[in-house]
């Protein structure tokens, strides 16, 4: 089969590429955008990229079109599509259909943690030799690529029986929406065997009316979990009791503190104690930080725990996982000012990052280590300014704030008056940059938090920092 993707080089249209052209069909996709590192990535994979939505692309003659959720009527391409009649589909239906189909699928989902979770899940079932097959919106580093098929498992008699092949599938579950003419969440098409609900919050204004509204699609994704599959879910949280109490016809396991699976324990170190039904199951030492990765901790560990993997196994795993690029990655060290980068962009998660970096270094006051947070408000939900009066509570623990206000429909210095003291904010990267180098000093750690490439501005501030230094 021949596909062609429009909206190829965003990361889950990439990973559907990637896993297309492993499955042995002709790929070939089109983007506005097409530039390192996923054009590299995909071009690698021998995938041919097209810069931009002409029309003439439909003399490639593909058997169909898979459209991205980024593409939108009034797209040149995508009305030539429509006015001739031709045959497309969404990315998630195209992924159900053609690779989901027939596997036990874990589909991890939730506001925040998903990408982290995926990849904790991942490399559990990896180090449990079942080779799992995975498509996540990040890169995991146990793995080095966002997506790929089943594998044979390293006990399998043949690799080339296709009986040998893992039946398992991980997939972060995004509940955006599937594409301009299918406005359920992507996940309704995953049909998991095991489902982790990892939290749930207020966020894509921009598709979603209130909260209320995402809970119906996460109750509709319940909704598809058969009876002798497992729900995970997190039992903090009042929003996912509620998309459970609308109807739910399967298992239910629950993390978190008064709850079926709990981290205690916790140790300043990351290190934590695991407990199954109130007893000890092992204790996990590893380098994340944070109350929001133990979570996600437990909730791997449940989900594995569903498809045959023992917990002792499991936390085994855990000591060997590298995280995700992007989720408090160390981008470099100069003159002993440590630069982090982050994808941390919803308040929720701008605090739980900062707390767990707290909880690593300790108290400014008693030894000096200062965090100077940077931020670029930059999700649809944020610019258009739906939590823009949570972010001084979810900065709080920060010594100083840079905020990058460009292109905002809202006043960030307005915003961010009750922290006026110690916040700072620029509409030019540059001047932004320069303010950073100059206040930081020995023994401060400068965090980036932002979901896009953020103009490249942490090797800015080290470049920067080099500079003063020398």
């Amino acid at each position: 089969m021949h596909i062609h993707i429009l909206g190829i080089c965003g990361t889950f249209m990439g990973g559907i590429a990637v896993l297309a052209k492993a499955a042995g069909h002709k790929v070939t996709g089109c983007d506005a955008n097409v530039y390192p590192p996923m054009s590299t990535q995909l071009e690698a994979q021998g995938v041919t990229l097209i810069e931009g939505f002409d029309p003439s692309q439909t003399a490639l003659n593909p058997d169909i079109y898979v459209i991205g959720n980024v593409i939108s009527r009034g797209n040149p391409l995508m009305e030539e599509i429509l006015n001739r009649g031709l045959p497309y589909i969404s990315g998630p239906q195209w992924l159900a259909e053609n690779v989901l189909q027939g596997r036990w699928v874990l589909a991890v989902a939730g506001t925040h943690g998903k990408t982290t979770t995926s990849s904790m899940l991942a490399w559990i079932l990896e180090y449990a030799g079942l080779a799992p097959g995975f498509l996540i919106g990040g890169v995991p580093q146990n793995f080095a690529v966002s997506a790929r098929l089943p594998q044979a498992p390293a006990s399998a008699k043949s690799k080339e029986d296709s009986k040998s092949i893992s039946p398992f599938f991980v997939i972060e579950a995004d509940e955006y929406d599937t594409a301009f003419f299918d406005k359920r969440s992507k996940f309704v098409h995953y049909r998991p065997r095991t489902a982790v609900l990892n939290n749930l919050e207020y966020d894509h204004a921009d598709i979603f009316e209130d909260l209320a509204a995402i809970e119906k699609q996460f109750h509709h994704l319940v909704r598809t979990v058969p009876q002798a599959g497992l729900v995970v879910s997190n039992g903090k949280q009042a929003s996912l009791q509620r998309v459970i109490d609308k109807g739910c016809w399967t298992p239910v396991e629950k993390f978190g503190s008064d709850t079926d699976w709990q981290a205690v324990n916790p140790q300043t170190d990351g290190s934590f104690d695991v407990t199954f039904a109130g007893k000890l199951q092992g204790h996990v030492a590893w380098d994340l930080l944070g109350e929001h990765n133990r979570m996600n901790a437990l909730a791997s560990i449940a989900a594995a725990r569903h498809v045959g993997v023992s917990v002792e196994v499991a936390i085994e795993a855990l000591a060997e996982f590298k995280n995700v690029k992007r989720r408090m990655e160390i981008r470099g060290v100069v003159n002993g000012i440590t630069v982090y980068d982050d994808f941390a962009h919803h308040p929720t998660a701008i605090s739980t990052t900062i707390a767990g970096l707290r909880s690593k270094i300790g108290n400014a006051v008693s030894n000096g280590a200062r965090i100077l947070a940077v931020l670029e408000p930059r999700s649809n939900t944020m610019k258009l300014g739906v939590m823009k009066n949570a972010l001084p509570a979810s900065l709080a623990e920060a010594d100083l704030i840079f905020c990058y206000g460009a292109n905002l429909g809202w006043d960030a210095t307005e915003a961010l008056a009750p922290i006026k003291h110690k916040a700072s904010v620029y509409e030019d990267l540059e001047s932004m940059v320069a303010a950073i180098a100059a206040a930081a000093k020995t023994g401060d750690y400068v965090l980036a938090m932002s979901n896009g490439g953020f103009g490249g501005v942490h090797q800015k501030i080290l470049d920067a920092l080099q500079e003063k230094s020398a």
